[in-house]
């Protein structure tokens, strides 16, 4: 196993992780900047007002893109295990 072998796993587990969380977070933030709008506008300073949308918001796109992600780990699992023997030289 060389440093590109490494270099090259990481490189896309890192992108794997960011296209799996990468909606999640964009979501919430979504989420987050309309209600401080609404905050801002109505001048309701209630701190636990922000939580309940990002949480509804997160857990509808989690059920909602949660197979296409669980796929996308599936896959990269599939191709890891798969390339164990080419990189070990066997």
């Amino acid at each position: 196993m060389t440093q590109d072998d490494v270099v090259n796993l990481a490189t896309n587990a890192l992108t794997i992780s960011m296209k799996i969380a990468l909606p999640l977070l964009l979501v919430g933030l979504v989420a987050g900047l309309i209600v401080s709008i609404f905050q801002s506008v109505t001048q309701i300073q209630e701190q636990t007002l922000t939580f309940i949308p990002k949480i509804v918001a997160t857990f509808a796109l989690l059920m909602l893109a949660g197979p296409w992600m669980l796929d996308q780990l599936i896959g990269y699992a599939h191709d890891l295990w798969l390339s164990i023997p080419q990189m070990v030289g066997a």
